[in-house]
């Protein structure tokens, strides 16, 4: 019995400190961008730079930090990835709107806190402005957009809405450009027209000039 008792102290003693150390173990580490402490997303705008800091909360040792932007490695200093480092996006631009910013711990990946960038800016609008066509040819203008908010698209001829007609245009408009297709042109297709957008923070227009020669015309 007395051999028994002594089995049961042993255990005892060992189970208790497992239950001393596991919590010291098991503290799960959090990080954190710029205090928040779940992914987000940040407003900015083009020309402008942001600093990114990252810390690594509750924890218990020196711990190795890592940035992606996307699925690419940042390099980082050696002195600015133990417990909080820090990135700073410069020179931001429209292309880097929707560009994310991961920070993950470098024993576990899977702990990772990540910033998406939102660059808010006007439209912009590109294409070929001066378009030279026969009768009877198709013809299509093309008007690249770019913008966030996302702007409302409009054709405009000689200064006044398009009045669409069914048989003779089409307009098709994806996240990146808004076009205008012209089915066998007619004279009366000749002019100006101009590739509007709208949005919350300003309007902007874009004038293509549709030349219509007659057929065979030199």
């Amino acid at each position: 019995m007395a051999w028994n008792s002594s089995v049961i102290m042993q255990m005892g003693r060992f189970l208790l400190l497992v239950i001393l150390f596991l919590p010291r173990e098991m503290t799960s580490s959090v990080l954190t961008v710029n205090g928040k402490t779940e992914n987000y997303i940040l407003d900015t705008t083009p020309g402008s730079q942001v600093s990114l800091i990252c810390a690594v909360q509750n924890h218990t040792r020196e711990e190795e930090l890592l940035w992606y932007r996307e699925e690419g490695k940042v390099d980082l200093k050696s002195g600015n990835k133990m417990n909080s480092s820090s990135v700073c996006v410069s020179s931001i631009s429209e292309n880097d709107n929707g560009i994310s910013f991961t920070c993950k711990l470098g024993r576990d990946p899977s702990v990772s806190i990540s910033v998406a960038l939102n660059v808010i800016f006007p439209p912009l609008l590109s294409g070929n402005d001066f378009q030279t066509v026969e009768e009877g040819s198709n013809v299509k203008l093309v008007c690249s957009v770019k913008a966030n908010p996302q702007a409302q698209m409009m054709w405009y001829k000689n200064s006044s809405l398009l009045d669409l007609e069914k048989s003779h245009h089409q307009i098709q408009q994806t996240s990146e450009s808004f076009q205008l297709s012209i089915t066998k042109v007619e004279k009366s297709d000749n002019g100006t027209y101009s590739c509007t957008a709208k949005s919350s923070l300003q309007t902007e227009s874009l004038d293509f000039h549709l030349i219509v020669k007659a057929l065979h015309e030199g």
